[in-house]
């Protein structure tokens, strides 16, 4: 995943779809720490990050609509 400026130029639509990518791949990063062959572990902290950023930028839509 990217910067914050390039999430905020996607639709609602694609953050939606970049969500759930994002969550399967942690979840399979995740399995692969379970199981020992995770190559970066570094890579299960970038995904959580992405996925807070997706959110909060979906939040910040969700409230500039209100």
């Amino acid at each position: 995943m990217s910067k914050a400026n390039v999430v905020r130029e996607m639709s609602v639509e694609q953050l939606e779809h970049e969500l759930r990518e994002t969550q399967q791949a942690l979840f399979r990063l995740r399995f692969q720490a379970a199981t020992e062959r995770n190559d970066v572990p570094s890579n299960v902290k970038k995904m959580r990050r992405s996925i807070a950023r997706i959110r909060t930028i979906q939040r910040e839509r969700e409230i500039a609509k209100a």
